[in-house]
């Protein structure tokens, strides 16, 4: 379990740690809230269209979906509270969703408790958050490419 300490007491300048904090905080309510603007697609991939992107191309270029395929129709699906929709859809874009959301939360504790926020950055594996983030990307566009259906 993650504990924090008080932000005076934290690995950077007070300024620093906030600012931070709060953009984190920001940056994730701010997705937050667009996602639950849109509707997950139904084919589970060009969800990301709905917030004026372009339809990806590398389906009509290669025959298979991108390694992201279906992120952003996951990641609606969980601020929808859909989690089991969203592991089906796409598991990196689920779990990356989710891992953002608990970030974004505990930012907003560490604003609201005084706490540092670089502190729970630091006690983070982060070499093994970023490996299992890979092999579970990888994975998850393996899965797609055996389950993707054309639209």
């Amino acid at each position: 379990m993650i504990s924090t300490i008080p932000v005076h007491e934290g690995p950077r300048p007070v300024w620093l740690d906030r600012a931070v904090a709060a953009l984190v905080f920001a940056a994730t309510v701010v997705c937050v809230v667009a996602l639950l603007a849109i509707e997950p697609d139904p084919k589970g991939y060009d969800t990301h269209t709905q917030l004026g992107l372009s339809a990806c191309n590398w389906p009509k270029v290669y025959g298979q979906p991108c390694p992201t395929c279906g992120a952003t129709t996951a990641a609606t699906l969980v601020v929808h509270g859909r989690l089991w929709s969203a592991f089906v859809t796409q598991p990196f874009g689920a779990t990356f969703a989710l891992f953002g959301i608990v970030l974004g939360f505990m930012a907003g504790f560490c604003l609201l408790r005084s706490r540092s926020f670089f502190d729970v950055y630091v006690q983070l594996p982060r070499t093994a958050i970023a490996l299992s983030g890979i092999a579970l990307l990888l994975l998850s566009w393996g899965y797609k490419c055996l389950v993707f259906v054309p639209g």
